[in-house]
């Protein structure tokens, strides 16, 4: 008997379900995607328990004629290619024919459609993939398909979904996506019997995501761009209002919702040096390029893509993105006018014309040539620059005093001329009090530096501790020994936040958990969600971004394990509470944290796995000094 035997049908379909429908939020996808394909104008989209049990997609576009409806659930069954040559340049959303088979295979279908022009339309219903009935039926122009009971043959698939508000946000998301990806279709999404989404379809990118974000919408960039053939459009924000998370990222290439990090790094790239670590910027951006420049066909959900000059489209996203910020005028631009001297005539006197400031808008072409530019001109000497360097340094530079404190102490008295009350003067004191600790300690806190690290002396090495990372793995343990609910700070005025339909959903379907860890939230709608307390260590200004990080985490799958969640919280909420660096702290308050980690062995890493203290040796000083 041969070993080696050819799958059913069935079973290939199953298997190429396994790669295409993943959850009900892919079915959602593929079927927008269809109707986007059939150039619909409208689509509507209804869910039930998060898209398990009922999804169902209107739109008014073509139709089918009865024989393509059959047809139409085949794998591999396409309109979109015809020979090998079409895949070298694919300009729609949907070509591999593989969705509709796919997600027929694991579902039960009711398919009416209907062509312009046609008197009836066509009625299909199907189990599993198979054609079970078949009618004529009045219906308008357009496809009406309904999905109920998915994956009600593939029981192992349904141990993998989420709680339905988990599943209903994922689908959530994917509308959004689909609705900034084409805003020329006016979509609707209900959800429950409860209208979630509407945009109007106008084509105008800004109409469609105000409708998905909100008022937040209107405080972002606008990107316009061309680099030679590519173009960049849409919005990002500004640094200032940058996230604590990449959730509010979407990418779109020649309209299609992609994932790539090449398009992650060049956004990000032009906020270097004006980002705080751990922000991260929000995006609607759509990067449009010739067909035949880019390769949709490398993933079955056909979300990532290859492009076939990846530097090419990191500078069109870059100095795109780049030239947008620019042109904020978040700070005054300082204009320079020369003053008129006393002889000068009224010729002279006439206003200059306007100079430019070198800190001026460029566009990405001359990004292009500057960039060349910079990069073909003589460089300075190094003599030179430090030779001006160091004048600008004598010129500005004023010496800083170190408070210190000088107790004046006085030799005792002879017996003999003892005076009935020695009159001791008391210590001076010129900042601070004098910190006595009760006990005598093998160390000596010399001082601080940058405002960041305790120097730290004890016989003949040196210690450098991060007050930060110090403080945070502190207030971890105590947080952490606590295994009791969180103290808690009820909140006068509630926190709005505005988080992703996603990040919305795995907030809400967490409230217990997060109770235990101080936080109680309400839904406020519009994927807002409403803080009334928050743990009694977090200060009320970090709130919003506390919820945005723990949001990420919960996406990112950080629930498996209860502990394993209230550690990343605690995490987030220690980080969130400690001290930073480059504030200015009371000598009492480093003093404790000196102790702490001077006395205690087990203080080595800040949760993060950062260093807390690193040791510098008498002899390692020495060799600097050549001394040794």
């Amino acid at each position: 008997m041969p070993k080696i035997l050819q799958l059913s049908q069935h079973i290939a379909n199953l298997i190429a379900a396994g790669e295409v429908v993943e959850r009900p939020a892919s079915v959602v996808k593929e079927l927008l995607e269809n109707a986007v394909d059939a150039g619909a104008s409208k689509v509507t989209v209804e869910i039930k328990d998060g898209g398990m049990t009922f999804i169902r997609v209107t739109d008014d576009g073509c139709g089918m004629a009865p024989e393509d409806a059959r047809t139409a659930f085949l794998r591999h069954a396409t309109s979109k290619l015809r020979t090998a040559e079409d895949l070298a340049a694919i300009g729609t959303m949907g070509f591999r024919g593989e969705a509709l088979a796919a997600i027929a295979s694991v579902s039960r279908i009711d398919l009416m459609t209907k062509t312009p022009g046609s008197i009836s339309g066509t009625d299909l219903h199907l189990e599993a993939g198979v054609i079970t009935e078949e009618s004529e039926v009045g219906c308008p122009n357009g496809t009406t398909i309904v999905i109920r009971d998915l994956f009600f043959n593939t029981p192992a698939r349904m141990k993998f979904m989420k709680a339905d508000s988990v599943e209903g946000g994922r689908v959530t998301a994917a509308v959004q996506l689909q609705a900034l990806a084409h805003p020329e279709v006016a979509f609707v999404y209900l959800r429950d019997g409860k209208q979630v989404l509407s945009t109007p379809g106008s084509g105008n990118l800004e109409d469609a995501a105000y409708c998905v974000y909100g008022r937040d919408c209107g405080k972002m960039v606008k990107i316009d761009s061309r680099w030679d053939n590519y173009t960049v459009t849409g919005f990002v924000s500004k640094p200032s209002d940058a996230r604590p998370s990449r959730n509010m990222q979407a990418f779109f290439v020649n309209d299609r919702p992609v994932r790539s990090k090449l398009l992650v790094a060049a956004l990000e790239e032009a906020y270097r040096n004006q980002l705080m670590v751990g922000k991260f910027p929000a995006c609607v951006l759509h990067l449009r390029l010739p067909a035949n420049a880019v390769d949709v066909n490398v993933h079955p959900a056909k979300t990532e893509v290859k492009f076939l000059s990846e530097k090419t489209v990191f500078d069109c996203i870059h100095y795109g993105v780049l030239g947008g910020l620019n042109k904020q005028t978040d700070r005054p631009q300082v204009q320079f006018k020369p003053k008129p001297t006393a002889t000068a005539t009224n010729e002279e006197k006439k206003p200059a014309p306007k100079q430019e400031t070198f800190f001026r808008t460029m566009t990405a072409e001359e990004y292009k040539h500057f960039s060349a530019a910079v990069q073909s001109a003589p460089q300075p000497k190094k003599e030179a620059a430090v030779a001006t360097y160091r004048a600008v340094e004598r010129q500005q530079s004023t010496p800083i005093q170190k408070t210190v404190v000088t107790p004046q102490v006085l030799p005792p008295l002879p017996e003999t001329n003892k005076p009935e009350k020695a009159v001791v003067p008391a210590p001076v004191i010129q900042e601070q009090e004098i910190v006595e600790l009760p006990r005598e300690i093998p160390w000596r806190m010399v001082g601080e530096l940058y405002q960041s690290y305790i120097i730290v002396e004890q016989g003949e090495d040196a210690f450098l501790i991060d007050k930060h990372a110090a403080h945070e793995r502190i207030l971890f343990e105590k947080l952490k020994a606590n295994q009791e609910t969180i103290s808690s700070q009820v909140l006068l005025s509630p926190i709005a936040v505005r988080l992703s339909a996603e990040a919305t959903a795995e907030l809400l379907n967490n409230t217990a958990m997060l109770l235990e860890l101080g936080f109680e939230i309400d839904e406020f709608g519009d994927n807002t969600v409403l803080l009334r307390q928050i743990p009694m260590d977090l200060d009320i200004k970090d709130a919003a971004d506390v919820a945005e990080t723990l949001a990420a985490d919960l996406l990112r799958g950080r629930r498996e394990k209860a502990d394993t969640v209230r550690d990343e919280i605690l995490h987030t909420v220690a980080c969130k509470a400690a001290i930073k660096a480059g504030w200015v702290n009371d000598e009492k308050e480093l003093l404790a944290l000196v102790e702490q980690v001077m006395s205690r062995e087990d203080l080595k890493y800040c949760p993060h796995g950062r260093p807390i203290c690193v040791s510098l040796s008498k002899k390692q000083l020495e060799k600097q000094f050549k001394r040794t």
